[in-house]
């Protein structure tokens, strides 16, 4: 599912496994907490590398986990996971190819440097499920101008990896084939730099930000948990996707 390793001195990689598309269930996602607990206890670690297998990095959570009752354990253990990878303590490099959606958009939101494939795509399709993605709503304002944003979330809409590098979000564009070559090659250049300074300025820039971020992470949740997830078109969206067919929303 997923598998933590040091590929090299100072490079520690977190792998996403779990074919065809690697959802992110609540086990992958248990055991991706995991290995970031482990991986940002050990003091020699420089750079974390997050890379995924197969044609596409996520194609996001798993749908019919966010239906109740479900949904009161997974979206809490997904939000720690994501506040996880956005407090840890060494710069986050990500490598993207293929789709990359939902839950793993919002995951990769909080790393520091986004390598992506030629062809890759960001998306955050879950207004059309009748829901919203909270992490985003967080973190993504963080990364993109508002506009771009607003498209993203209200609409559902999908961005290329040219619109993610003009945007400011990724850090490279690569060949799709190059792209975990490439990713490798950015954390490699990181490990030139004293783990001191390097872990030190992760903290500094973090700073206040880090604090109102897990603040903002927690309300969002809460919002989610506590209120849209009560009501019936939640619910309903959910529900059609699971079963493959259009949801009927239920009207103000």
């Amino acid at each position: 599912m997923t598998e933590a390793t040091m590929v090299e001195s100072g490079i520690g990689r977190i792998v996403l496994d779990h074919p065809p598309l690697n959802i992110l269930t609540g086990d992958v996602l248990r055991r991706l907490e995991a290995e970031l607990r482990t991986l940002a206890g050990q003091s020699d670690l420089r750079v974390l590398l997050l890379t995924a297998t197969g044609k596409h990095f996520s194609a996001g959570a798993d749908v019919g986990e966010h239906l109740p009752p479900h949904h009161l354990s997974l979206i809490p253990l997904f939000l720690e996971t994501v506040a996880l990878l956005d407090a840890f303590p060494v710069p986050v490099v990500v490598a993207v190819r293929g789709k990359c959606l939902g839950g793993a958009f919002e995951l990769i939101q909080a790393a520091d440097l986004i390598v992506a494939g030629e062809e890759a795509s960001f998306g955050q399709p879950e207004i059309l499920l009748g829901v919203f993605p909270p992490a985003a709503c967080v973190l993504l304002p963080q990364r993109l101008p508002l506009a771009l944003v607003s498209r993203i979330i209200y609409q559902g809409e999908s961005i290329t990896a040219a619109d993610a590098l003009r945007g400011g979000l990724a850090a490279r564009v690569v060949p799709d084939e190059t792209v975990d070559t490439a990713a490798l090659e950015e954390a490699r250049r990181l490990t030139r730099h004293s783990a001191v300074a390097l872990r030190s300025a992760k903290r500094a820039l973090q700073g206040a930000r880090g604090v109102a971020c897990a603040t903002a992470l927690r309300e969002a949740g809460y919002i989610y948990l506590h209120e849209l997830m009560e009501t019936h078109d939640a619910v309903e969206g959910l529900r059609a996707f699971t079963e493959k067919r259009r949801p009927v929303w239920r009207h103000a």
